[in-house]
């Protein structure tokens, strides 16, 4: 059992379970010793719910990465491969099994296709002569992967692009089975609100699923009362927006992986006195970052300028602890310290982590360029000098700062100004591919096709309303720029966690738990796609009756993607005493402004 997955309303080791359980079926199929060829990509998503430990346990005794050529030796009966549905991948899983044939005793090959078996697949692996090759070759459904007590991802990087650029509705189909999988774990989920035109699709896709099998009645009393399908391309500018939670700027700043990110060694090194420095570590810091660790859980979601006064107070706690062994006199007393000493280490530890963790972000967020970004940032945001080129970003192509910090800021204005004028987007584009190369002429055609950077049609600015009507910027919140502010502890509106910016796509679920969608009918016309609600009868006694001060329990899915930023507003509305919601987040992937901006490039040839 994974304790954080439980702490919620929904208890996700259910699903953490049922997903283990599969595994392990399949591992005893392939009777005898076995080695596991991986996807590389999968290792992480697989890490989160089946350690080495369970897999030894079904005599899994080697793991190779899939790579080209031979496959290193290994004493064993089974090879299995574990693969997304992908032609490339094929081609190596082919060269593998004809370099093991040619190699001596035959060995039992299986494949294992995660989270579908693809017939053209099948049908490379038969072109290239490899096919009877595997004894079985069967699918894991591994679309919701369960990050956190609150948070669910299928982890599938190409999911934006697939749905907006290529129309390609894999991924959707995914995302329905996934929801399909939650309500035949935690019951029918009675009413579906939706915004856009996938969230649409998703929808009318389970409905034709729950049509298909009717036969099998679900008498689970429901968990869920309210599913939200939330297109990514009904708020295009929230990922765009530099996060300034502690989690967001973690993200924004090294890139958090399936829970796990990396960090410079110096700064985690033991100091010991008259080394001068020297023998420091070289290989980076790895570190899990989930709510089973406790000082993460508290600053995690709080905005960066908040974190430190909580180190702070957490030190003196910690300190003091510590400081009772010396009041510690009998032997009731001192048994009674040793018994929580192994607790007291752990925070200690805890504490020295997220110290570093936060210098290391703060030489970052006092640097005069990350306060000029921010600065551009937040006055596209509220609405100043977006429909014409802006200084700040004519100055980063000059110094030819990261192309991606370009495209995301030019996006950004774009999408504040519903579209640039032609003459400021020609001249951007002109600057852009002049001094970053033509290549990136197709990088350009994608973000357009996005819609996240594109010529302003019918001459209107549309974002005035929304911002004014969704309330998404809040002056009293923010009235000198995140660098110089003090963010309060107990903020009272979700905009702090882009300190003054409300994310569009939560306040959309703020405003759907309460007045009720009617009340914005304008924007959500504004807005992309379609809006609607669709209700799923429930079985007679399994009706929710609420009680008195019960919170209602939503489930939000973001096709699409989704920010941490996103998602510690969500955990903010789930905790306010009278919101009277608690939401599980669910998305296609976890992101950021970087990683979407780059899974929309076009690498060059």
């Amino acid at each position: 059992m994974a304790a954080h997955l439980s702490y919620g309303r929904v208890n996700l080791n259910v699903l953490r379970e049922a997903v283990r359980r599969e595994l392990r079926e399949f591992l005893d199929k392939c009777a005898g010793s076995k080695a596991i060829v991986w996807d590389e990509y999968l290792t992480g998503p697989f890490g989160l719910i089946a350690q080495y430990s369970l897999l030894k346990e079904h005599e899994v005794e080697k793991m190779f990465t899939l790579k080209g050529n031979r496959l290193p030796a290994a004493d064993v009966k089974n090879i299995i491969f574990f693969v997304r549905p992908r032609l490339e991948l094929m081609d190596i899983i082919a060269e593998n099994v004809l370099s093991e044939d040619r190699r001596g005793p035959t060995r039992d090959f299986h494949i294992l296709f995660v989270p579908r078996r693809s017939l053209l697949c099948e049908q490379r692996l038969k072109d290239l002569g490899v096919l009877g090759s595997f004894i079985h070759r069967e699918e894991y459904s591994l679309d919701l992967i369960p990050f956190d007590g609150d948070l669910l991802s299928m982890e599938s990087e190409g999911a934006f692009k697939e749905c907006y650029l290529e129309g390609d509705q894999t991924s959707l189909y995914h995302a329905a089975k996934g929801l399909m999988t939650l309500q035949a774990l935690y019951g029918t989920i009675p009413q579906i609100f939706g915004k856009g035109e996938c969230a649409r699709q998703v929808a009318n896709m389970m409905i034709r699923m729950k049509r298909e099998f009717t036969g099998s009645q679900n008498s689970i009393f429901p968990v869920f009362d309210n599913l939200l399908l939330l297109d990514r391309n009904v708020d295009l500018l929230t990922p765009l927006a530099t996060q300034l939670t502690y989690e967001g700027l973690i993200d924004e700043i090294y890139g958090i992986q399936n829970s796990y990110v990396k960090l410079p060694p110096e700064k985690f090194a033991p100091k010991k006195q008259g080394d001068g420095g020297k023998d420091l570590p070289t290989e980076a810091k790895k570190l899990q970052l989930n709510s089973a660790e406790e000082l993460y859980a508290e600053i995690r979601d709080k905005n960066f300028n908040a974190v430190g006064s909580v180190l702070s107070k957490k030190a003196k706690i910690i300190s003091a602890a510590f400081e009772e062994r010396h009041n510690a006199k009998t032997v009731g007393e001192i048994k009674q310290f040793v018994s929580q000493l192994p607790h007291m280490q752990a925070a200690r530890g805890s504490l020295a982590n997220h110290t570093s963790i936060a210098e290391l972000i703060k030489d970052v967020t006092t640097s005069e360029d990350f306060f000029d970004k921010l600065t551009v940032e937040q006055e596209f945001m509220s609405g100043i000098d977006t429909d014409k080129v802006n200084n700040y970003i004519e100055d980063c192509i000059a110094q030819k700062h990261s192309l991606i910090k370009v495209l995301r800021l030019v996006c950004l204005q774009s999408v504040c100004n519903s579209g640039l004028k032609q003459k400021v987007l020609d001249y951007y584009k002109r600057e852009i591919l002049q001094t970053y190369g033509y290549e990136h002429i197709l990088t350009l055609h994608n973000l357009e096709k996005a819609g996240l950077l594109k010529p302003q049609t019918g001459g209107r600015n549309n974002y005035p309303t929304i911002r004014k009507t969704l309330r998404l910027w809040m002056d009293d919140v923010n009235e000198q720029g995140f660098c110089s502010l003090i963010i309060s502890q107990n903020p009272t509106d979700i905009s702090y966690v882009y300190s003054g910016y409300a994310p569009l796509s939560v306040r959309l679920a703020q405003l759907l738990s309460r007045p009720g969608w009617r009340s914005i009918e304008e924007v959500l016309r504004i807005l992309p796609g379609p809006h609607f609600e669709e209700r799923q009868p429930l079985p007679t006694g399994l009706q929710k009756k609420r009680q008195p001060g019960e919170n209602r329990v939503t489930l939000i899915f973001f096709l699409g993607g989704v920010t941490f930023a996103e998602i510690a507003a969500l955990r903010f509305l789930s905790q306010l005493e009278d919101g009277g919601t608690e939401y599980v987040i669910a998305t296609t992937k976890l992101m950021n402004g970087t990683s979407w901006i780059e899974a929309l490039m076009e690498k060059p040839f």
